[in-house]
């Protein structure tokens, strides 16, 4: 009976123990639960700050605070150049305007928007046209008989080509451009597209094509026409746009050149410029006189369209309607020189005064009517 009661005993106190080992098995498996619940709350407050979640090995980028990211520096503006203070309300041209030839500033004008006729000025678009459709600057190009005998009667200024003479294109070129010549100028209208009028309407389309929208040609040749006429605004966007072709560049601010043989001259013609040749110097405040093309009629009066260098800067001058004639001095080349002195030297005397005190040729003259 008492190793009954032992065993009794003995079953009570395994039971006591099972108990205890179950009591901390269970607070063990609670601690744990805990644990791991404590562990996925924090795993999902730390995947908000991530962004996007990537698809596994991907490479999660780093997304810098707004007090790391440093505002991206801007660029300073440029100054803009300056532009020179030229009075040329003197001048003795009825219209004028001063262009900086490199952002087309305007730095003077005078009545710059008034109709006026181009006279030779003229030529500066025969030149462009006549070079963007040129194949080849040495092929040859006939100087028709009849066409000079026109022009002669007419009283056009002729480069001096014989009639019937056969002539590389470039010569054509200096000619149309240096002496002015007319028959330089039809020359090459009618070997480019058979006629003076379809070679002026590609004119017309140049003109549209560069914004001159107060510019009609009728002519190649600049002889006057009512219906012939431009801005001298307009005309500085021509010879910017000009300027920018290496040979038309070349060309312009050339002072003499002799052609090639020909039948009615076999030593070559002698070209001078309409402009260069009435220069004691191309010399002014600061720089020189680099081209220019003259023009002159009855109706359009002396006109000029030059190029000038100062302080190592290009400007461009259109006037028109200077008074005068072949025969008088060339107060359009007077007022050239007394706006490009004004650029350095800041006088704001008079254009006419000015430019007299450099003039030693003026008894040069225009030899033609539309020169």
């Amino acid at each position: 009976m008492e190793k009954t009661m032992a065993k009794k005993r003995m079953t009570k106190k395994e039971r006591m123990r099972q108990r205890r080992r179950r009591q901390r098995m269970m607070f063990g498996g609670g601690l744990l639960l805990v644990a791991v619940v404590f562990t996925v709350i924090l795993l999902l407050l730390g995947s908000k700050g991530c962004g996007t979640s990537k698809a596994e090995g991907d490479e999660v980028e780093a997304v810098p605070s707004a007090e790391a990211t440093e505002a991206p520096t801007a660029e300073p503006t440029p100054t803009p150049e300056p532009v020179p203070s030229v009075d040329i309300s003197d001048i003795n041209s009825r219209s004028g305007i001063l262009v900086r030839l490199s952002d087309g500033k305007v730095v003077a004008e005078k009545d710059a928007d008034a109709k006026i006729y181009p006279a030779s000025m003229t030529k500066i678009m025969t030149a462009v046209v006549g070079l963007e459709n040129l194949s080849d600057q040495n092929e040859t190009i006939t100087i028709d008989r009849d066409t000079y005998d026109r022009l002669y009667t007419e009283g056009a200024s002729l480069a001096g080509f014989g009639a019937g003479d056969e002539v590389k294109a470039i010569d054509i070129l200096y000619g149309v451009m240096l002496p002015s010549g007319a028959e330089c100028c039809v020359g090459l209208a009618q070997h480019l597209f058979g006629s003076e009028e379809n070679f002026v309407a590609k004119m017309n389309e140049k003109a549209a094509e560069l914004g001159m929208d107060s510019t009609h040609f009728v002519t190649c040749t600049g002889l006057h026409d009512e219906n012939h006429y431009t801005t001298v605004r307009d005309l500085t966007k021509l010879l910017s746009y000009a300027l920018q072709n290496d040979t038309f560049r070349q060309i312009y601010c050339t002072s003499e050149y002799t052609t090639s043989a020909t039948a009615s001259a076999p030593e070559g013609l002698h070209f001078l410029s309409t402009m260069f040749k009435k220069m004691d110097s191309p010399e002014v405040n600061g720089g020189e006189i680099e081209g220019g093309k003259t023009g002159y009629t009855g109706e359009a009066g002396q006109c000029l369209a030059s190029l000038a260098k100062v302080d190592d800067v290009e400007y461009i001058l259109v006037t028109a309607g200077a008074p005068g004639g072949p025969s008088t001095e060339p107060y359009h080349i007077e007022d050239a020189k007394a706006v490009y002195n004004r650029i350095q030297a800041g006088e704001q005397g008079s254009a006419a005064d000015t430019a007299a005190d450099s003039q030693d040729d003026q008894a040069m003259t225009e030899t033609d009517g539309a020169a």
